[in-house]
């Protein structure tokens, strides 16, 4: 039979949550993968109810004791679990209850759902932006061509033009052909790859609410939550303020448009995510930046589509910041994501920060 130590160092080791309840369903054990899932400290409820740690547990419960008494293991799938803390996870459980030294145990696996669940989603979002840009390359290739040749015969032509006032003609010609190339430009986002250098999130944020405070003239709530201990990222300046600037001046916009007498209120929260996957690679440490308002939300039918080029829920919108937003994003081996609800949206931006990735 292996040592007691070593099978005590095989669960602390373990990726899998593992709690072990005495038969009053008291913690007795919980490994590290368990304390972060919970965010809790395993001493720290060490003989506690296991009730304690979650907030509408009745049904779990009476669950739990019906296992330890039949003596029969149970699974549940996508169980929702409401810690007390008010963090709610979706979870995979495995029950088993255990006999030893004469006491009845209970052995508890749990499966974090929502993990999976994100880097599902996060790997079908980087693979939609994937075909969006290839997209997007071929086709500005495609109108920058012709639109040459168009500008060019345009400009023999005003010179073989005896009149004066028929340049008036090729000059539109001229014109719309660049305001046509700027806008393949603008969709293919910015042309030289980040210059990266250390810099402060905090310090590209302020300088993004300062130009909103200039523009809105303090007719809208500009709100701060900051973690101050965030350190530097790697990023380049000008291509994160202007991604930041994409996002909060939507949301200004989209407020003021209303114009239902509500005061505009525009959230920025900062805080730090350990361990955190991005596509296929996991970061030791990630900072999270959402922006949050409280204007009238993304339509449904556009929610799952606004990060590509031209989708705009504005009339008079062009539909491409938020496409040059995710480009800046990912070129920066980052992620952006939406959640809206009328009176509710977040966008939420996640940046790697320099550290050893797992």
């Amino acid at each position: 039979m292996l040592p007691e130590h070593l099978l005590r160092q095989i669960l602390d080791n373990l990726t899998t949550a593992v709690v072990l309840l005495d038969g009053s369903l008291r913690v007795s054990y919980m490994n590290p993968a368990a304390e972060m899932l919970l965010e809790v400290s395993g001493q720290r409820v060490q003989g506690q109810r296991i009730s304690s740690l979650f907030s509408d547990a009745v049904e779990s419960m009476e669950s739990l004791r019906n296992s330890i008494s039949n003596g029969h293991p149970f699974t549940k799938r996508e169980a929702q679990l409401n810690l007390s803390n008010g963090q709610c996870l979706m979870v995979d459980y495995s029950v088993t209850p255990v006999q030893a030294s004469e006491r009845n145990w209970v052995l508890l696996e749990l499966l974090p759902r929502d993990r999976l669940l994100r880097i599902t989603k996060e790997e079908a979002q980087l693979s939609k932006q994937e075909v969006t840009r290839v997209l997007v390359r071929g086709l500005a290739h495609e109108i920058k061509n012709p639109l040459g040749g168009i500008r060019g015969a345009a400009q023999l032509l005003a010179r073989e033009l005896v009149e004066p006032s028929l340049q008036d003609y090729t000059d539109v010609i001229i014109q719309e052909a660049d305001r046509l190339r700027n806008l393949v430009d603008r969709m293919l986002g910015p042309y030289q790859p980040p210059r990266l250098a250390p810099i402060n999130i905090h310090e590209i944020t302020e300088h993004v609410c300062s130009l909103i405070q200039a523009e809105t003239q303090g007719n809208m709530d500009i709100l701060r939550d900051y973690d101050p201990s965030i350190p530097d990222l790697l990023g380049d300046r000008e291509q994160l303020i202007q991604a930041v600037l994409n996002i909060v001046r939507n949301a200004m916009q989209a407020i003021m448009a209303e114009a239902d007498g509500r005061r505009g209120q525009i959230i920025l929260r900062t805080r730090t995510l350990r361990q955190f996957t991005i596509g296929s690679k996991r970061h030791r440490l990630v900072c999270r930046l959402e922006i949050t308002d409280n204007g009238p939300g993304i339509a449904p039918g556009i929610l799952d589509s606004i990060f590509y080029p031209m989708v705009s829920g504005r009339a008079d919108g062009t539909g491409l910041g938020l496409s040059i937003t995710q480009n800046i994003v990912t070129r920066h081996q980052g992620l952006i994501e939406c959640d809206s609800v009328p009176g509710h949206t977040t966008f939420t931006l996640f940046l790697p920060l320099p550290g050893e990735d797992e």
